[in-house]
């Protein structure tokens, strides 16, 4: 009887491990949805069933890998294929909440918006991952410019597939009896060094210029612009998708010119309509490591009731940010409160000046010239060529860090 009571638990027991072993394929990774949506299919196919439509932002636990696909569980337990480059790292999750922060700090260039559906990616690329879109009369933000080059996407979700083979135990060798000692192995003969590098040529700095002909970046590289949603999420559009929102009447007289930043400088009641001053500054060229060539203010007449150029400076290499100001203004001995700008600009040899003008009727005078701070280096990727964006700000030490930095002060 103590036997078979013995083994009637021993059987409970393998039966309750049984049941609460989890069947399911053990996870090697994780990883977050990029874009908006994403369909997960039951099989590697494009025709195969939906499994679960998933939404940015939503962590999922990767199963398996074939090629660019994988397979992922989310945290219901529908497993299925998904597009490798369709997710996200935490290091790009974490790089896309410090471009948020750094882009909520920045001023707008001006609103925009676009002809059809336009998708912002969360890095510079055409193929990478695409958090949210602009919808037709949705306006956005312009914040920055960076020119790009066209370089094929990889996720770095797929580096988690990449799996170092074990190295292998060396085998032993079985000497038998009055057998003699092997003779010791030749030692393997190195190839002879590289040999040294070309120069480079005397003028490689002008074939290496963006937007030069000799360097062919017309069919290898694209403008980039960031822009910021009204409720501020951030990402990258490619610039000639946007369309400035300055009225058509004035659009007109860019001449083929792109609008790189514009805004108001206050306005005037003509009858009972309320005619604003503009500001804009457009560049003709692009793929330019500056962001504008020329500025230029539209004045609305009241006598002739009609827009006229008041103010024009060309043949400028001028950068972001441009930015409306408020200054004062003393005149036939009163303090007069009038709207101005600021512009960034270099000269040839490259020393920057901030340059600050007022506006008053319909006069623009220069008030200010002051040294610039130099320009800051492009973000940290090897495919940005130039950028008008500051560095994002280093990642966070881990929760265990910060702890311990807390607990020595």
């Amino acid at each position: 009887m103590r036997q078979l009571r013995s083994f009637s638990l021993v059987l409970l027991a393998a039966l309750l491990s049984a049941c609460m072993t989890d069947p399911r394929q053990r996870a090697i990774g994780q990883a977050y949805v990029g874009p908006e949506t994403l369909p997960m299919r039951k099989e590697l196919s494009t025709r195969a069933e939906i499994a679960a439509t998933l939404k940015h932002g939503e962590r999922l636990e990767l199963l398996q890998f074939r090629r660019r696909f994988v397979k992922v569980r989310n945290l219901g337990g529908a497993e299925g294929w998904v597009d490798s480059r369709s997710l996200l790292t935490d290091e790009q999750v974490d790089e896309l909440r410090r471009l948020s922060e750094m882009a909520a700090a920045l001023p707008s260039q001006g609103k925009a918006t676009a002809f059809d559906v336009l998708n912002v990616h969360a890095t510079p690329n055409r193929l990478a991952p695409s958090p949210w879109q602009i919808f037709p009369g949705t306006n956005v933000d312009v914040l920055g410019h960076l020119v790009a080059r066209r370089v094929p996407y990889r996720s770095p979700v797929t580096e988690l597939a990449v799996k170092k083979p074990l190295p292998r135990k060396p085998k032993r060798s079985q000497k038998k009896a009055g057998q003699p000692e092997p003779e010791p192995e030749q030692t393997t003969i190195t190839p002879p060094p590289w040999p040294p590098a070309p120069k480079l040529p005397e003028d490689w700095q002008r074939l290496s210029r963006v937007g030069t002909a000799e360097g062919s970046l017309a069919k290898e590289a694209d403008d980039w612009t960031l822009v910021r949603s009204s409720d501020r999420k951030t990402g990258y559009v490619l610039t000639r998708n946007l369309l400035m929102g300055i009225p058509d009447n004035l659009g007109r007289y860019a001449g083929g010119h792109r609008i790189m930043a514009y805004f108001t400088l206050g306005a005037v009641q003509d009858g009972a309509e309320s005619k604003p001053h503009w500001f804009w500054a457009t560049c003709a060229n692009r793929l330019q490591e500056y962001q504008f060539d020329s500025f230029r203010v539209f004045a609305y007449n009241l006598r002739r009731h009609r827009y006229e150029t008041v103010f024009w400076e060309k043949n400028v290499r001028g950068y972001y940010p441009i930015t409306a100001e408020t200054l004062q203004l003393v005149e036939k001995q009163q303090v007069l409160t009038i709207p101005g700008f600021r512009v960034l600009t270099a000269d040839a040899d490259g020393t920057r000046w901030k340059r600050t003008y007022g506006f008053h009727g319909s006069r623009v005078r220069l008030m200010k010239k002051e040294p610039a701070a130099p320009a800051v280096p492009a973000p940290r990727s090897g495919s940005v060529l130039s950028s008008s964006l500051p560095p994002l700000p280093p990642p966070e030490g881990s929760i265990v860090n910060r702890v311990k930095e807390l607990l020595k002060k």
